[in-house]
């Protein structure tokens, strides 16, 4: 009898296999959205030809803003404990324009900053110290302050985006600095294949894989961080909730209750809804009432063409 109870007890899963399978059921969601996000998009691509291109287009600027937010999971450490697993399921590159080892390096630096929308201390903050603003000429004065309109934001904010990125990325090669190097080594190496399953078996331009899938892409992404954080006096009180519908709820993965995020960036996107009804007075009495309870339809009307506030940072 105890050699059968050995037997019996050897067979069992370890404590770490069982801690990973009950981690794995709760975790479905994510691996799912996963699966739903690469295979959207190579079903969207190579069916692209059989597709009119008013519905390509939301389509593809949906997935490529969806896995956006995926890759926002994964730095968060989601779905998996393990950071490397977590990097190989976000960093095939849709979009193109950006190494995902660089963009969690910076989004995190983004969460451990003091100041909120400082550009000087928080690294994805949209305005700019006061010195800068100075020096700056009318003209680019004015497309700064349009880029804070939300019409703005999603028609030149894209080509703001990346082309600050990357000539920040170029300077910082010219500089000497290659510590980024290896991300833009991976990052290219990975951006290959992408194109050649986009251009050689599905036959869409590069140039049009582009206009259709990576640009609107990147503008519907500019409209959840468009309000996200305010230059307020408190680090709580910069941070926003944005009450949406279902539909934008699940492309953003309910990072609009960006506060709750914030304060629980641990959390995983399915868990987010239930704390915010559970802490909804806290969060709001925390973050000073920066609160969009309409949704992106009120964040449209209010900002559609005026300036939701001057690209200058305040400090």
């Amino acid at each position: 009898m105890q050699d059968l109870a050995e037997l019996t007890a050897a067979a069992r899963p370890s404590g770490v296999l069982r801690a990973w399978r009950v981690r794995a059921r709760r975790e479905a969601p994510t691996w799912l959205l996963a699966a739903a996000i690469y295979a959207g998009w190579a079903c969207l691509t190579w069916f692209y030809d059989s597709v009119p291109w008013w519905l390509a287009l939301p389509l593809g600027a949906w997935l490529v803003a969806w896995q956006s937010s995926f890759q926002h999971e994964a730095v968060h450490g989601h779905p998996s404990r393990h950071r490397r697993l977590n990097a190989a399921l976000a960093w095939p590159p849709l979009g193109l324009w950006m190494p995902y080892a660089i963009y969690r390096d910076s989004h995190l630096a983004h969460h451990r900053s003091p100041a909120l929308t400082d550009p000087r201390a928080d690294p994805e903050s949209f305005y700019v110290p006061r010195e800068v603003w100075a020096a700056l000429r009318r003209p680019v004065r004015a497309i700064l302050i349009a880029n804070n309109t939300l019409a703005g934001r999603m028609i030149f904010g894209p080509w703001l985006t990346v082309g600050r990125f990357w000539a920040g990325e170029m300077r910082r090669l010219l500089a000497g600095d290659v510590r980024h190097a290896r991300a833009w080594l991976l990052h290219l190496a990975l951006c290959a294949p992408v194109l050649v399953w986009v251009t050689v078996a599905c036959g869409i331009p590069v140039l049009e894989y582009v206009l259709v899938f990576v640009w609107p892409g990147l503008s519907l992404t500019l409209l959840r961080s468009f309000t996200e954080h305010r230059p307020a006096g408190s680090q709580d009180t910069r941070s926003a909730i944005v009450e949406s519908g279902p539909l934008m709820r699940l492309l953003f993965l309910n990072n609009n209750l960006h506060a709750l995020h914030h304060a629980r960036p641990d959390l995983p996107w399915y868990a987010l809804p239930a704390e915010y009804r559970r802490r909804r007075g806290d969060i709001l009495r925390t973050n000073g009432g920066y609160l969009f309870a309409g949704g992106y339809l009120e964040i449209a009307r209010r900002f559609a063409l005026a300036p939701k506030d001057l690209p200058v940072h305040p400090d």
